[in-house]
Formats: structure tokens, C-alpha cells, sequence
């Protein structure tokens, strides 16, 4: 869904899932890393830290890691010439 922009039914259904109960850790960790991405594609970044932190705390190793950390590397970036002409 995320790759066809169909970013809010991707929502949706990440939301569905982890509402749900009876999911096994592996299966939640991957509904809020794909929640994360939802939300990154609607352009909610603070959401997408959130689901992304939540997945990394049911998987540690799991994708939401690597796209947390790379969201938090843009929100980092500055060009010093800009501030500093």
C-alpha cells in the first residue's frame, strides 16, 4: 500500500493490527514499523519517531532502528554556511 501512496489505508491497516490482540511480538514490532512509515509518507514525522520507537522496543534489531535513526539525522542536518555567512 505504502509503495502505490496509499499511505492512510496503510494506516489503517497497521492501526487495526495493533489494536488487535492475540498478534505475536514479531507481527506487532513490523505493524508499528509500518505504521512509522505511514505516517513518515503523510509527512507526521513526530508520529512516525513515536511508532518507530515503539517497534524498536518489541524488536531492538528490526528495520524501525535504521529509519528512526535516519529520521533523526534529517531533523539533524544544518548548513553552517547558511547560519554563518
Amino acid at each position: 500500500m505504502l509503495s502505490r501512496s496509499e499511505g492512510d489505508e496503510a494506516l489503517n491497516a497497521a492501526s487495526e493490527i495493533i489494536e488487535s490482540n492475540g498478534v505475536s511480538k514479531e507481527t506487532l514490532a513490523n505493524a508499528y514499523y509500518l505504521r512509522g512509515n505511514a505516517y513518515r509518507q503523510n509527512g507526521n514525522v513526530r508520529m512516525a519517531l513515536n511508532s518507530y520507537l515503539e517497534s524498536m522496543e518489541l524488536d531492538p534489531d528490526g528495520p524501525a532502528a535504521e529509519a528512526y535513526r535516519h529520521i533523526q539525522e534529517l531533523l539533524d542536518f544544518y548548513n553552517k554556511d547558511y547560519y554563518n555567512p
